[in-house]
């Protein structure tokens, strides 16, 4: 045989199996003609090959195999190309209705969490294929629900299951995932109380999302400054339990961005320290014998990854203080950065326009962000996802 001969063909299977394939034709030196569009089931009929122009003569003697068809010392094969998975840039899990890629995931627009803002939610992140403290945002999860008086029908360990499902689907190894809780609306011809609606849960996981750059992180740090828009009282919304009440947050996020910064820290009404929008906020007091690591107690969410950072400090030998943060302490800490799910531990080297250790990343923060990554390597707090 002097050489293998390659002719295209697109050939569509019946509607309960649709699928492309590629027709390979070896036959000698000869090229033969093979039209797009040539309709083929499979297994293939040797009747249908034999009406496509150019192959009825060699055909004579075939000899259908599961992916080729066997012509003396030439062969007819076909190759299934990869099937596009329809999630792989993101799986959702909505109350009753199931799995759908995260482009179908829709609510009503008469729905109260996005109505009112009411709603609750969680966000855990995967990272190699590994859920990190999946169980403590779950718990974190049902906590602000139950905070709520919000009682969907999924238990935990149902949330568990769907959270492992859409990553299974979606195939992502490094993602962000989370888990919302939504009032719902009353039924048709209830009076629209609160207490008439059905709360469900909505589940999606898309690529991993960076809160601050990775290439800020690693090479300028970010840069920070005061909010003039006070943090919202916690007698007012708790923020323990995670909320869409961002209207301070998105303000203060846009007055940062108006003066070339790429985030924000809000003070409560006494002018301590809260948090940012999506994250805690950490100083270190590197003068400090050991060294001292402090954060809010109050004003900001328990976060899972401040949570993280307070293990931390016990594993490298720091102090690590909760507790009433004033911001001319901030002004006066060696270094500073931010914490959150999507990024970790992330440096900032600017606070208010002046520079913190010399307007690059501090050293001891990159060696704890280098800490924090090293130990999900190792399987801290790590579940595994089986895709």
């Amino acid at each position: 045989m002097l050489g293998k001969q390659v002719a295209n063909a697109i050939a569509s299977l019946s509607a309960d199996a649709l699928r492309v394939m590629t027709l390979e034709l070896a036959h000698g030196n000869t090229i033969v003609e093979v039209h797009e569009g040539i309709q083929l089931a499979k297994p293939v009929d040797i009747a249908q090959l034999k009406a496509i122009p150019g192959i009825a003569e060699i055909i004579a003697n075939a000899t259908v195999k599961e992916s080729h068809l066997a012509i003396g010392s030439d062969v007819i094969s076909w190759q299934t190309p990869p099937v596009e998975n329809k999630f792989a840039k993101g799986a959702a899990y909505l109350s009753g209705v199931g799995y759908v890629p995260i482009s179908e995931a829709k609510i009503s627009v008469t729905d109260y969490g996005y109505r009112r803002s009411d709603a609750t939610y969680d966000v855990v992140s995967v990272w190699d294929g590994n859920f990190f403290r999946l169980d403590d945002h779950i718990a974190r999860f049902r906590r602000s629900m139950d905070g709520l008086r919000m009682h969907p029908p999924e238990s935990n360990d149902d949330i568990k299951r769907i959270l492992h499902e859409i990553l299974r689907l979606s195939g992502l190894k490094n993602a962000y995932v989370a888990m919302d809780c939504l009032r719902g609306v009353p039924p048709p011809g209830a009076p629209r109380r609160t207490d008439f609606c059905a709360q469900y849960i909505i589940c999606y996981c898309i690529p991993y999302a960076w809160l601050i750059a990775k290439d800020i992180q690693e090479t300028r740090g970010a840069y920070i400054v005061t909010s003039k828009v006070p943090r919202i009282p916690d007698e007012c919304v708790d923020p323990t339990i995670k909320n869409f009440h961002w209207g301070d947050l998105t303000k203060a996020s846009f007055a940062a961005y108006d003066q070339g910064a790429d985030t924000a820290i809000l003070l409560d009404q006494k002018g301590n320290l809260t948090e940012g929008p999506g994250f805690n906020i950490c100083l270190i007091h590197t003068s400090s014998t050991p060294i001292r690591v402090v954060t809010p107690e109050r004003g900001c969410l328990l976060g899972v990854t401040r949570q993280s950072v307070i293990e931390l400090c016990e594993d490298m030998g720091f102090e690590c203080e909760v507790r009433a943060v004033p911001k001319e302490e901030m002004e006066r800490a060696d270094e500073v950065f931010i914490c959150t799910t999507a990024g970790g531990i992330m440096p900032i080297s600017k606070v208010d326009g002046v520079d913190k250790c010399g307007g690059k990343p501090g050293p001891v923060t990159m060696a704890m962000r280098t800490r924090y990554w090293e130990k999900r390597a190792e399987g801290w707090h790590a579940e595994q996802i089986s895709y």
